[in-house]
């Protein structure tokens, strides 16, 4: 569940900290006072895009948190660990994002930088808000499909990833088929470039080995003074001798003879008379070895012409085909199998007709399949929504969903999805986009919402104002729907109707008020009892709260203490 919210100079508000409890949790407040900007930071928080605009005048940043206390944290923590982010065992989840003037937004998860990709997968298995903008997603028909697959099983969503999967197979072999039918000339280009290319790199004889081998020996041929020098240097400090005419070889020999004289007396300098021979004869054989490798040095001004040609070319072929040879042969063996498929054209295209017409048979199979599904949901869907409906005093509505199945092909299928609806008995069916108002679109959504929360596992559910054009009695069953759903779930809702808001586990305020600066800003206070009597009596009448309205919003609380009994 959401435990605590925090905002900080977001909108009109400059340091907001709420916490949240389980149940039903109410907000509500004057028209203005900043309730609905409490839902815009929660979406913002849980992936949505955070825009400059938003941060309080006078800041360089606004810097949003949750922390969400996850009661059922193997449900969570696969995907958790997919992307390699820690949940201790008190199962605490802080997502936080810092939206800058200056700088990218910077988005977390428990102290971990995340993408908002991430962000998205991840916080959409905590909390679903429902806006007052999804009463338009549910009058478009183009989304009537989705929520209608938002109910499939897990033999639905396979099938559902088998066609995805499918159709981009079948559409990538429709345009490697586009490509295959060009006009013979362009062919005829494709097939000379490819063959030059081809010629190109086989007339350079090239093999894995070799490039390392040639850099290695054009770099002893180039730099072969340097290396003469050096040797020189070297050999020249073995043998040369100081004023007693004894080179480095004879003062080593020298000592030899010394530890030779000296063993006699103190065996235990025979291991160095050994180490000091070794070197001896070691300095002799490296002496005899330099002065035998430096006397086969020669500058071969013709082998190093060829090396370094080998070389431009070798660089050459990298610059068009491939950053290394293997990379270059890789290339060389793909431009061949292009080739032979140029050169097969006809053979080729027959094949890729073929393999489209049997790919297009298969995934309408798989569509007509996922098509019969859909209308198994649609039947168990309806009789559910009319279930609902009639608990929200909606006992005369018909739903239906409407499934017919297309010629065009899309990797959802064939289906065109469209629900109707008749408000009223004796009513012909009608497109939902063309009939309801309001409030019935506001209880048909919510008969969604309910249903979808006991499939879809989500712990938190936000509603912002679905209470929008109703009122009375409709306001009370709303209300107890609401409830209902909050036995399972915590639920946080934004509302100005007091039927529902009697109704709550907990009430807050949202106020407005000018700090020191002279500048506005939106402050939140959890309601005691008696301040939520006075709360109700100001959403019942207004700004003129009276010994009546304050009496009735007191009979409203004892009257929902009975219904949650």
């Amino acid at each position: 569940m959401l435990f605590e919210l925090s905002i900080k100079n977001f909108a009109i508000i400059e340091d907001l900290k709420v916490q949240f409890t389980k149940g039903l949790n109410l907000i509500t407040g004057e028209t203005g006072s900043g309730k609905s900007i409490i839902i815009e930071a929660l979406g913002m928080i849980l992936g949505g895009r955070g825009t400059k605009d938003s941060i309080r005048t006078g800041n360089d940043k606004a810097i949003l948190q949750a922390t969400f206390l996850i009661e059922d944290i193997s449900r969570i923590k696969p995907i958790l660990y997919e992307y390699g982010i820690d949940i201790d065992k008190d199962g605490l989840l802080i997502i936080s994002r810092e939206i800058s003037i200056n700088h990218p937004t910077i988005s977390r998860i428990n102290g971990r930088p995340v993408t908002l990709n991430i962000l998205n997968k991840i916080s959409s298995h905590l909390v679903d808000i429902f806006a007052q903008n999804e009463h338009q997603s549910l009058l478009n028909i183009s989304n009537h499909r989705k929520l209608i697959d938002s109910f499939g099983d897990k033999d639905f969503n396979n099938l559902q990833k088998m066609i995805k999967e499918a159709y981009e197979k079948y559409i990538e072999i429709k345009k490697e088929f586009d490509n295959m039918a060009m006009d013979s000339n362009q062919r005829e280009r494709e097939i000379d470039l490819l063959k030059f290319q081809i010629n190109e790199i086989d007339n350079a004889c090239l093999n894995d080995e070799d490039e390392e081998d040639i850099e290695n020996e054009f770099n002893k041929l180039n730099n072969i003074k340097e290396i003469s020098l050096g040797l020189g240097e070297i050999i020249e400090s073995l043998n040369s001798s100081n004023y007693d005419n004894n080179t480095v070889i004879d003062y080593i020999n020298r000592n030899v003879s010394i530890l030779s004289d000296l063993v006699k007396f103190d065996q235990g300098l025979k291991e160095y008379l050994q180490k000091m021979q070794d070197i001896s004869y070691e300095l002799q054989d490296l002496n005899s070895e330099l002065n035998h490798y430096m006397g086969r040095m020669d500058i071969d001004e013709e082998r190093l012409y060829i090396l370094n040609e080998r070389l431009n070319l070798i660089n050459k072929l990298k610059k068009k085909y491939g950053n290394s040879i293997k990379e270059i042969i890789r290339y060389r063996e793909s431009m061949n199998e292009n080739l032979q498929k140029l050169l097969n054209h006809e053979n080729e295209v027959q094949k890729l007709k073929a393999k489209i017409e049997h790919d297009e048979k298969l995934i309408y199979e798989l569509a007509h399949n996922l098509s019969q599904y859909r209308k198994s949901i649609s039947l168990s869907l309806e009789k559910k929504i009319a279930k609902e409906l009639e608990d929200l005093s909606m006992n005369d509505v018909i739903f239906k969903v409407n499934i017919v199945e297309s010629n065009n092909l899309s990797s959802e299928g064939i289906d065109q999805v469209e629900f109707l609806i008749s408000t009223n008995s004796g009513e012909e069916l009608k497109s939902l986009s063309r009939i309801v108002s309001g409030g019935e679109m506001s209880r048909i959504m919510l008969g969604f919402k309910s249903i979808l929360a006991k499939y879809d596992g989500i712990p938190t559910l936000v509603f912002d104002e679905i209470d929008t054009g109703i009122s009375g009695r409709t306001a009370q069953v709303v209300g107890e729907k609401i409830y209902e759903i909050s036995k399972s779930h915590q639920v946080i809702l934004i509302s100005h109707l007091p039927q529902i808001a009697a109704l709550a586990d907990s009430h807050y305020v949202i106020s407005k008020s000018v700090n020191e600066k002279h500048k506005v800003t939106a402050n939140v206070l959890k309601l005691t009892d008696q301040e939520r009597i006075y709360e109700l009596g100001r959403l019942l009448g207004g700004f003129n709260v009276t010994d009546t309205t304050l009496k009735h919003a007191q009979e409203m609380l004892e009257m929902s203490k009975i219904i949650k009994e």
